[in-house]
């Protein structure tokens, strides 16, 4: 779990134990544990640019096809940025669509609230960068705590691939603090025609990359061909990039992104 509104911070704080760096916590989730699957119905799951991005290509679907099928869209809290939740199976238990048999069916591309669990990461943005805050979600169903497994929380956000889910998430989130800052500072909303290059750019990767080529967009930036050449191959690449854009097409600067000078 993810956060990065200061209301859904301070929930975490003040509801559940936090972790210290190196503190050691004892779980295990598998078969043979009681509960087993049971975490997978009754989610509200916020799912990040780098959740769909993986999940739909655990589906082997084209992005627009994912969040159609999968996928319900609210807007963030302060900025409008478009926002995706899991939609969970239309019945009493609301199941996740991807579990079956007590498996789940896209495990190797599984979100990140999922990998996190049981423990939940909030972050805030600071004077050195994101800090980050992690909690022990201990529910009553929950066997797991009863398992031998020892973790820290850097062993277990490494034993559940992790690293790549949280570089994104914190991108995403940086984003969208500095947006919210952004929008009190001029008065002014995100337009309608913003908000869909926003959901683009964050969720449809595949299809920014048809609209970066059939636009030239690119041609008006100060980027190497390398990086020219790996946001078109790659999705991850594009999903950094499309971060970096929305910085300068939003707000007018970017750190890792400049519009090309007079001279060029």
């Amino acid at each position: 779990m993810t956060s990065g509104p200061k209301d859904l911070s301070q929930r975490f704080l003040d509801e559940h134990e936090e972790l210290q760096p190196g503190q050691a916590f004892c779980f295990a989730c598998h078969a043979g544990v009681s509960c087993f699957g049971a975490c997978c119905s009754a989610l509200d799951l916020m799912l990040t640019p780098y959740d769909v991005l993986r999940l739909r290509r655990g589906t082997g679907q084209s992005s627009r096809d994912f969040v159609h099928e999968y996928a319900d869209t609210g807007a963030m809290s302060g900025t409008g940025l478009p926002i995706l939740s899991m939609h969970m199976q239309e019945t009493q238990s609301r199941r996740c669509p991807f579990s079956h048999n007590n498996a789940c069916t896209i495990y190797d591309n599984r979100p990140s609230a999922c990998r996190t669990y049981p423990l939940g990461r909030a972050t805030r943005p600071g004077p050195q960068g994101i800090q980050e805050q992690v909690f022990v979600l201990r529910e009553a169903h929950c066997k797991g705590f009863a398992q031998s497994a020892r973790w820290n929380t850097a062993t277990w956000m490494d034993d559940q691939g992790l690293v790549p889910y949280n570089a994104s998430n914190d991108r995403f989130m940086t984003l969208a603090d500095n947006l919210r800052a952004f929008e009190q500072q001029i008065g002014r909303k995100l337009s309608s025609q913003q908000l869909g290059m926003s959901g683009l750019a964050l969720y449809q990767p595949d299809d920014f990359q048809k609209f970066l080529t059939g636009s030239h967009l690119m041609d008006r930036l100060d980027m190497t061909d390398a990086r020219r050449n790996d946001v078109l191959a790659d999705e991850e690449a594009c999903l950094d990039f499309g971060f970096d854009w929305l910085e300068l097409s939003l707000m007018g600067h970017a750190d890792h992104l400049q519009p090309k000078g007079p001279a060029a």
